[in-house]
């Protein structure tokens, strides 16, 4: 597997720590807000990552942190009147309600900054005792880039990119503009050494890295690092600073970026007013075709959200859904396998095809392809030899690949279809068949008709099957 290194800006070779062992650390949302889709591109991105590298037979060890206490989540107490408990608990949850629309598997471990301060104090002061920090009277700890001559040696980015970059009010009495805080002084928040107050945002990740996912390895704490490309600079670059002089080692063996998100060909963001969250992307389509959607660019392009893109999306995952129902009756592989007609090469060659293309960087645009190539040959196949169990055995475990790799296919395939029906909706809809079935077995057929007539004014297509009538909200 090869993965492109932000660092080294380049491709390279993936070979992990630990024998079998792979740990990452994805940057995780600041609980102030609803989940918008530059988290969600993030979260999927990753997901994938942890997925592939599983298929590729490796443990991974996936941490997540949560950043609960914020100037960002200070103003919406403000504002609200609610405590810091009530806000971050609340849309923490609602982050993770939006990633399990989406298939987001739960990480290993969610970390949030308010249960790690003593992790974080303790970095902050060996930063101190090594001469890497200062202290600004009445303000607080400070990390000083000067000292540190590997400085911006991650984002590449020259002197003069201090800036506009601070998420807590600038000093003007800093060494360096680029100078970055590690701990607010404030008396309404947590006793430390160095006197009340709260973590610095930079501060808070790298010491719940080397608190619970540190490998104890010489030269490298991680794996890989991954986050958006707007984390790359400052928040990464600080992170990376301050592990080098406190530890004297890198933080990140591979460090990995996805790609920024814009809306309607514009950059996605909430100073301009123009943030999509995900549950309004989520009344539109399922989670999973917001998830293929994600996945149909490559993780490190920049994505440009559109409706008339999404529904694009969901036509395509609806094919492969139909082909899921075509083998529903297959649970499990049967014997006799031999016996059932070859398909086109696309099926022989299924999985180590994805995997190629998956193992080259995340290269999901080819790994779908793949799988649009696959779920054409086996509906052709199907058309040719409808009951041929052993063949739908091996559609259906190529499907369950597919379903463990990019992380869809996990909805009922009859379900799937109903999607934006309403419990009012559907207990209507149940009431017309029960009607309709009533009426034929009474041999009332222009009654039946007349039922499936009005269930077609209401969109909705009806199927009698030898298990039964099934309905799914018809195709547009």
């Amino acid at each position: 597997m090869v993965i492109y290194d932000s660092l080294s800006k380049k491709k390279l070779p993936f070979k992990p720590i630990s024998d079998g062992l792979v740990r990452i650390y994805a940057c995780g949302p600041t609980v102030y807000d609803d989940a918008h889709l530059g988290h969600a591109k993030s979260a999927v991105s990753f997901d994938l990552l942890r997925r592939v590298l599983q298929a590729e037979g490796y443990e991974v060890k996936f941490a997540r942190n949560f950043t609960d206490i914020d100037d960002k989540i200070l103003k919406k107490m403000e504002q609200s009147g609610k405590s810091l408990e009530e806000i971050t608990e609340f849309y923490t949850r609602r982050y993770l309600q939006d990633m399990s629309a989406l298939n987001v598997a739960d990480a290993s471990i969610s970390p949030k900054a308010t249960e790690n301060i003593a992790a974080i104090c303790e970095l902050i002061s060996s930063l101190l005792q090594k001469g890497f920090a200062y202290e600004i009277a009445g303000d607080g700890i400070y990390f000083d880039t000067r000292k540190d001559g590997d400085y911006l040696s991650l984002s590449g980015k020259k002197e003069g990119a201090g800036k506009n970059i601070a998420r807590v009010a600038s000093n003007d009495a800093k060494h360096d503009e680029k100078d970055f805080v590690l701990w607010k002084f404030d008396e309404n928040w947590f006793d430390s050494p160095f006197g009340k107050g709260r973590p610095g945002w930079h501060s808070e990740c790298v010491a719940m890295i080397l608190a619970h996912l540190d490998s104890g390895d010489p030269q490298f704490c991680i794996d890989i690092h991954a986050g958006g490309a707007d984390l790359l600079f400052p928040h990464h670059e600080n992170e990376a600073a301050q592990c080098r002089c406190a530890r004297h080692r890198a933080l990140s063996k591979y460090w990995l970026h996805n790609g920024f998100v814009q809306v309607n060909n514009e950059k996605m963001s909430k100073s301009l007013g123009n943030s999509f969250f995900v549950g309004d992307a989520l009344k539109i389509a399922p989670g999973e075709a917001l998830r293929f959607y994600l996945l149909s660019s490559h993780y490190r392009a920049n994505f440009n959200y559109s409706v008339t893109d999404l529904l694009a999306s969901k036509k395509r995952l609806d094919k492969i859904y139909r082909l899921k129902k075509r083998v529903r009756d297959i649970l499990t592989p049967v014997a006799g396998q031999n016996s059932a007609p070859k398909l086109p090469a696309a099926e022989v060659k299924f999985r180590s095809e994805m995997m190629e293309f998956l193992s080259d960087d995340l290269n999901t645009s080819g790994a779908l392809a793949v799988l649009d190539s696959f779920v054409a040959s086996a509906n052709e196949a199907l058309d040719r030899a409808p009951k041929d169990k052993a063949l739908k055995a091996r559609i259906a475990a190529n499907l369950e690949f597919a379903k463990q790799t990019l992380g869809i296919l996990y909805e009922d395939e009859t379900e799937y279809f109903r999607f934006g029906v309403s419990e009012q909706q559907r207990a209507q809809i149940e009431e017309l068949i029960k009607q309709r079935a009533q009426a034929k077995a009474e041999k009332d057929f222009a009654s039946a008709d007349a039922i499936r007539a009005r269930l077609t004014d209401m969109k909705i297509e009806v199927m009698d099957t030898t298990s039964g009538t099934v309905w799914e909200v018809a195709a547009e």
